[in-house]
């Protein structure tokens, strides 16, 4: 299975990146794009046992993202 095919099984699901520099974020998949472009909905920064809500969309640049759990 292709990355991005995995991604749209994931959409409107949620889901936990992790960023480059150690930065987590975790909420629901709404949107991406082929260069890894994410939009959570509900996004959480988590930061070790620190939780962070974010309101609204919150979108995480495709060059800085080292993974994505579903």
């Amino acid at each position: 299975m292709k990355p991005l095919e995995l991604l749209e099984q994931t959409l409107h699901k949620r889901v936990l990146v992790e960023l480059k520099g150690g930065r987590s974020f975790r909420g629901v998949l709404e949107a991406y794009d082929q260069h890894l472009n994410l939009v959570l909905s509900a996004a959480e920064e988590v930061l070790g046992e620190q939780v962070t809500p974010h309101a609204g969309l919150t979108m995480l640049r495709g060059d800085s993202v080292v993974f994505i759990s579903p």
